[in-house]
C-alpha cells in the first residue's frame, strides 16, 4: 500500500481543486482510490478478527465520492482534499458506531464513533450513561484507553445538560456534543509498515467504547 502516493495527490488536488486539472489527472486519483481501497481490505480483514460484524463489508460500503455538494455552501471548491473510510457493520449510511480512517495531507485522524446523531439519540445515550455510570467508567477508565483516547467527543456542553440531577458526581462524562474517540498523525506516520498494527490496535482499544453506545444507538434504527 503506497500512502504516500495518496498524500501527493490530496496535496496537488488541493493546490489545484478545479474541474480542468481532475480531469486531465484523474488516472492519479484511481490510483490513490485503487491504493486506498487496499488498505481498507486489510483493515477490515485484520478488524473482523476481534469484530466479526464488519467481515462482510467491501471498500465500496466504507467510502464516498471525492465530490462536494457545493449547492448550499459558499465554498465552491469542487472537490474534496481527504479521503476516508468507515469501517462500520451497517455501513457508512448508519449512525451505528465504527472505525473511521482519515486521510488528508497534516490532518490524517483515527477517530471511533459516529458523526450526526439527533438531540433525542444524544439524550438517550447520556440516559444510558446515566443509567449505568459504572460500567461506562470501567471503559474509559481502563488506564490502556485513557492513555490511547483522553478525551471523548470534539466538543462539549457548555452547561449541564437537562433531565439529570444537578448534584451528579460524573455530570462532565455527559457533556460531550459528540461520542467519539480520536488520534491524529503526522504524515512521516505512514512511512513505518508498522502503521497498520497500530491502526488496527486503536480499533481494538476503541471497541468496548463503541459497544456500550451502540447499544443505545441501534434501539432508535430498530425503531
Amino acid at each position: 500500500m503506497n500512502i504516500q502516493l495518496i498524500l501527493d495527490f490530496l496535496k496537488d488536488l488541493a493546490a489545484h481543486n478545479n474541474r480542468e486539472w481532475f480531469m486531465e489527472h484523474k488516472a492519479m486519483y484511481q490510483a490513490a482510490t485503487a491504493e486506498f481501497d487496499k488498505l481498507l481490505l486489510v483493515l477490515i480483514a485484520r478488524i473482523s478478527q476481534f469484530d466479526p460484524s464488519v467481515k462482510h463489508l467491501q471498500p465500496k460500503d466504507c467510502t464516498w465520492r471525492i465530490y462536494r455538494d457545493v449547492r448550499f455552501s459558499y465554498d465552491k471548491r469542487p472537490y474534496k482534499t481527504h479521503i476516508g473510510g468507515f469501517i462500520s457493520a451497517k455501513g457508512k449510511k448508519s449512525l451505528h458506531l465504527g472505525y473511521y480512517f482519515h486521510l488528508e495531507p497534516s490532518a490524517c485522524m483515527f477517530a471511533g464513533g459516529t458523526y450526526g446523531l439527533t438531540p433525542k439519540q444524544l439524550q438517550a445515550v447520556r440516559q444510558s450513561i446515566f443509567n449505568d455510570i459504572d460500567e461506562y467508567r470501567s471503559i474509559i477508565e481502563d488506564k490502556q484507553f485513557k492513555r490511547t483516547f483522553p478525551k471523548i467527543g470534539m466538543e462539549e456542553l457548555k452547561v449541564n445538560p437537562k433531565g439529570f440531577p444537578k448534584d451528579f458526581e460524573y455530570m462532565n462524562l455527559l457533556k460531550p456534543k459528540d461520542f467519539s474517540v480520536y488520534k491524529f498523525f503526522d504524515d512521516d506516520f505512514f512511512l513505518d509498515a508498522g502503521f497498520v498494527d497500530e491502526w488496527v490496535e486503536l480499533a481494538r482499544i476503541a471497541k468496548p467504547f463503541l459497544d456500550f453506545i451502540n447499544y443505545t444507538v441501534d434501539d432508535f434504527e430498530r425503531q
